[in-house]
């Protein structure tokens, strides 16, 4: 059975630089079974109700500016599943979780840009799910149990985002060895609550947690991981490290 996982994907330049969180994700696709097709929640779409690709061939969308040309040439031609967005419309829509399908929905770079990492040929279909952002991390944690027996069928479940996500506040020139204090602290809050399993906590981070709101100014870059934990059990971590002095580029594992 496959896991579900979560991705801090970075900057989209780590689809052309992808340093060690890119190894990190070439390896663990290396070493999973082949999905028979991939469910992604990415962080760049909120949207006010769920919401499925449902196209038969996605757009690549460069949701982006200020980035140098070849970024831009980048092409992630993955093909979409209808039926598979169908029946997990349906499938959350029995969950009490009322979903509907988009047909014209392009794969932004919270998809494409870690898929091109783990699977670069773009021969697995994929479905992205919306990001009802404004429900908060308890709805995301539903999600991903309502949609945590398609791991049985064989489909990869991913939570694309980031642990920590402070753009104000990077520095832009710092090395990898630089680690800015206040987004370790909650970097590893968060680590710890995962590794006990007290959902109350995480669910509660933004009052619990240590310098919650520093490290998300807004929610939607941290609410795929409660996705990707609903959808799973077992923690573990598979890549851990920081770019920029504050921005998180852990991924984890839900088995």
């Amino acid at each position: 059975m496959l896991p579900s996982l979560f991705i801090s994907h970075g900057s989209p330049m780590l689809a052309l630089d992808p340093g060690a969180s890119g190894t990190a994700l070439a390896r663990l696709a290396a070493e999973l079974p082949r999905p028979k097709a991939i469910v992604v929640v990415s962080a760049h779409w909120e949207s006010e109700q769920l919401l499925l690709t449902a196209g038969e061939h996605p757009q690549t969308w460069h949701d982006f500016g200020g980035f140098p040309a070849p970024l831009y040439a980048v092409q992630y031609p993955a093909p979409g599943a209808p039926e598979l967005a169908k029946e997990i419309a349906e499938q959350l829509n029995h969950a009490g979780l009322p979903a509907a399908l988009d047909a014209r929905r392009p794969f932004d770079h919270g998809a494409w840009v870690p898929l091109s990492l783990m699977y670069p040929q773009a021969d697995i279909p994929v479905v992205q799910l919306s990001l009802p952002s404004r429900l908060g991390p308890e709805q995301q944690t539903r999600v991903g149990r309502a949609l945590s027996s398609l791991r049985e069928q064989g489909i990869l479940l991913i939570g694309s985002g980031s642990i920590t996500h402070n753009l104000g506040e990077l520095d832009w020139r710092a090395g990898p060895d630089v680690i800015t204090p206040w987004a370790k602290e909650f970097r590893d809050w968060v680590v710890e609550k995962l590794e006990a399993n007290d959902e109350e906590a995480l669910h509660h981070y933004r009052r619990q947690a240590p310098n919650a709101v520093r490290n998300h100014p807004s929610e939607e870059h941290l609410l795929p991981l409660f996705f990707a934990r609903g959808a799973g059990e077992a923690f573990s971590v598979i890549h851990a490290g920081f770019t920029y002095g504050a921005l998180g580029m852990d991924i984890y594992r839900f088995d």
